[in-house]
């Protein structure tokens, strides 16, 4: 059958910062015209409240928001043409806010669609900020009907979007990275909507951290039949295209592109703590990082971590031995610090620990030595590590393991010390259950 029509679009999937609006807009700015001019293409996808940041919280119900919003996109109409826009911004109206995609084509808007299913759930918050929208929006594009969505509408208005026209489906996503989280987004959610409503499918998905929240981008192109044709990378930002053809009846059917491949568990585990850890300290402008170095599996994992997130110059170490520590622990920790190359100090914690010992003597008289007095080093440890964080305005990571601090073998204060949930990131990877821990430190000190 010949064909009718082509529709040549681009996935961006971005980095952003919340409450960065004047930034975001300039990138996606930028990133639509790179679309246009390299790409040749018609249609640009930006991700869920791309203008703001995803999740922007309170940050709603500042004035100065609904202003910068407002700037943002009087600006994408003015300085973007020749290519159609879809991006996430918060629409507010009167007293209302609604998590909205703009359809925005040569200084016009074409069309708007408001978010209507909004996740209130685990880490979702968004009824406390948006009134939902009500069914599908779709839009034509030079004679290609497609329907606009955004994340979880796509689970209730597939069929009123195919319903109302709709010859394929755009979906803009800021989905959060758990584990195995792509084989569900691939298989137990999108392919059932491709199925169910008959219609392709573009999962566009943002990429970066905020604060808890890592976004593992993964978005990917499904034909009717949910198969997926193309796959952009995980973790990783780029402006992907795409293309449809369309039959002279008006089917739809993606051309396949480049297919990223699935990351296994311990390598999307290993990927999310490291964008996680950069984006938590370069979007608070944190020089670098600090941490203690006891050459043991955990403390040689966070650092792997921070140098793969933040490069070796970025990161400094320290020893803390105590008359407890043993020759190894020592040398293994300098070893670990040089293979990586990164600045690393020795510091002995023994005559803290005598003089709070001295100081206590009072208080702990009668009393057998206990895990009062191990705790103590740990603590004399936190100090130390605290002080060269304030001085040098460097993060201080945690070191400890998530299977320690659930039972409370960590010490409060001490070794549980850091200055951000952030920075426990990498407690979560040698936790029980997972392998990504130790397999990732092996592969970096073993030339695995």
């Amino acid at each position: 059958m010949a064909l009718a029509r082509r529709l040549r679009g681009a996935m961006a999937q971005l980095n952003l910062v919340v409450g960065d609006v004047d930034g975001n807009t300039s990138r996606i700015v930028a990133a639509a015209l790179e679309a246009r001019d390299r790409d040749h293409a018609d249609l640009i996808l930006f991700p869920e409240l791309a203008v703001c940041g995803y999740p922007p919280e309170d940050l709603l119900f500042h004035g100065g928001m609904r202003l910068k919003v407002a700037r943002s996109l009087e600006r994408l109409r003015r300085e973007v043409a020749g290519i159609t826009l879809i991006v996430g911004y918060p629409e507010y109206e009167g007293g209302r806010i609604y998590n909205a995609a703009a359809v925005i084509r040569d200084g016009r808007t074409l069309a708007n669609h408001r978010k209507s299913c909004l996740p209130n759930y685990r880490v979702f918050d968004e009824k406390r900020y948006f009134t939902p929208g009500s069914g599908a929006t779709v839009v034509d594009l030079g004679g290609v009907k497609a329907g606009v969505l955004v994340c979880e509408d796509v689970w209730e208005h597939e069929r009123s979007a195919r319903d109302a026209g709709a010859q394929l489906l755009l979906v803009i996503n800021a989905s959060p990275y758990e584990v195995g989280k792509q084989g569900q987004r691939e298989q137990s959610v999108m392919r059932p909507r491709a199925l169910e409503c008959g219609l392709p499918i573009v999962f566009l998905n943002l990429v970066g951290a905020q604060d808890e929240l890592v976004f593992d981008g993964n978005s990917f192109v499904t034909d009717a039949s949910g198969r997926v044709t193309q796959r952009a990378p995980a973790y990783v930002e780029g402006v992907h295209p795409f293309e449809f053809a369309l039959d002279a009846g008006g089917t739809a059917a993606p051309t396949p592109g480049a297919l990223a491949p699935l990351l296994g568990e311990e390598e999307s585990v290993y990927g999310a703590l490291v964008l996680g850890t950069r984006d938590y300290v370069d979007k608070h402008r944190f020089p670098g990082v600090v941490m203690g170095l006891s050459g043991g599996v955990d403390s040689a994992l966070t650092l792997c971590v921070a140098v793969d997130a933040l490069g070796a110059a970025r990161v400094h170490s320290v020893s803390m031995p105590s008359r407890y520590t043993s020759a190894m622990s020592r040398e293994d920790a300098a070893l670990q610090a040089a293979w990586l190359g990164i600045k690393h100090s020795e510091i002995s914690i023994e005559g803290m620990f005598e003089a709070t010992l001295a100081a206590l003597a009072g208080e702990f008289a009668g009393r057998t030595p206990d895990t009062a007095e191990e705790n103590i080093q740990s603590r004399c440890r936190g100090v130390l590590l605290m002080g060269i964080s304030n001085k040098t305005g460097k993060i201080l990571l945690t070191t400890g393991n998530k299977s320690e601090m659930s039972v409370g073998y960590a010490t409060l204060y001490g070794d549980m010390a850091g200055g951000s949930h952030r920075s426990r990131i990498a407690a979560s990877c040698s936790s029980t259950g997972s392998r990504a821990g130790a397999t990732s430190v092996r592969r970096r000190f073993r030339g695995g």
